[in-house]
């Protein structure tokens, strides 16, 4: 099969043929359709985040269509459409999986990371950790939200019931989360890259009711702030922005150092909190809703071999909404 690899972080994707991934026990064999470029996966080839799987397909924002069965597997069955996501395997057994927070269990493995992923034309994975994908939405429609949605949901969830939120960092994820944030009757106050108007607009255009630089303060006072963007240097700005008790969420897997700030701009009961990975019921609780908004994907396409390329277009800043690499006849 077709794939994209990482043999060393850092260096671009190799294009490689190699063999297809056999399916396990409790696993399924997938063609994979579509799967989404995510900030994530920069992280991993850029070296930021430590210890990938190597030699690694990356890829964790999957839709294709089960092929085969692994021994074992009763939630799917052969021709259903399925979406695989960054938690990929927890162990269900420590103290953090059995009480709900498998997103933090210390031997989880993920998609992309610690197992291969979706730069390629098959993959593998758990039964017990793909969903079902919504009938309204096509293969590439559906890829960012496996990631971009499901991290974007949590760190609204963490956010609390704010009304007035902020959104630091105008990528895939925000893209989708104000959609959904305008669906539950909230206001949007975007910061993008000074000087990015194109990304000003298009904040207004899925519903903010205000866009800046990064480096300004909104016109009011914001119950909370979410920041994507994976710059430490926003957290104090965030701060400043929020209101007495508001918080601030931390949406990224890494983020660069957050530099020290007076204890002012932290008084007055607010707060600094961090999203780390999802968990399933993250991910029912998303698929389940985002079709009821509607929360409408805008993406840009590149077939598989392009994946270096839409890779440098993330990094750069230069893709509006979501990246999504298609084979296999996508739709």
């Amino acid at each position: 099969m077709r794939a994209m690899i990482l043999n060393s972080p850092g260096r671009p994707l190799r294009r490689a043929d190699v063999a297809a991934p056999k399916p396990g026990a409790g696993q399924v064999f997938i063609r994979v359709r579509a799967c989404a470029v995510c900030r994530t996966d920069l992280h991993v080839v850029d070296s930021e985040l430590a210890q990938p799987k190597l030699p690694l397909i990356p890829g964790h924002e999957i839709v294709g269509t089960v092929e085969k069965l692994g021994e074992g597997v009763k939630g799917f069955k052969i021709g259903d459409r399925v979406g695989v996501p960054w938690l990929g395997w927890t162990c269900g057994n420590c103290a953090d999986c059995r009480h709900g927070r498998e997103n933090l269990c210390d031997q989880a493995k993920f998609t992309g990371y610690t197992l291969d992923g979706g730069y390629a034309e098959y993959s593998v994975a758990d039964q017990r950790f793909c969903f079902p994908i919504p009938d309204s939405y096509s293969d590439i429609e559906a890829a960012p939200l496996l990631c971009a949605g499901l991290i974007g949901y949590r760190s609204l969830v963490k956010a609390g019931d704010a009304r007035r939120l902020g959104i630091y960092g105008f990528g895939a994820a925000a893209h989708i989360i104000t959609q959904v944030a305008k669906y539950q009757q909230r206001d949007i106050y975007a910061f993008v890259r000074p000087g990015d108007e194109e990304a000003k607009q298009f904040a207004l255009k899925l519903g903010a009711v205000w866009a800046g630089g990064s480096n300004e303060m909104p016109p009011v006072k914001l119950d909370a702030a979410i920041i994507f963007a994976p710059a430490g240097e926003l957290v104090p700005q965030a701060l400043k922005a929020i209101g007495k008790g508001g918080t601030v969420v931390c949406g990224g897997i890494h983020m660069s150092d957050i530099p020290t700030f007076p204890y002012s701009i932290l008084w007055e009961e607010r707060s600094v909190c961090s999203v780390a990975n999802l968990t399933r019921r993250d991910g029912e609780e998303f698929l389940a809703l985002a079709p009821k908004v509607p929360v409408r994907t805008e993406v840009q396409t590149f077939p598989l071999e392009e994946a270096n390329e839409a890779l440098d277009r993330l990094r750069s800043g230069k893709i509006q909404g979501a990246a999504v690499l298609v084979m296999n006849g996508a739709k």
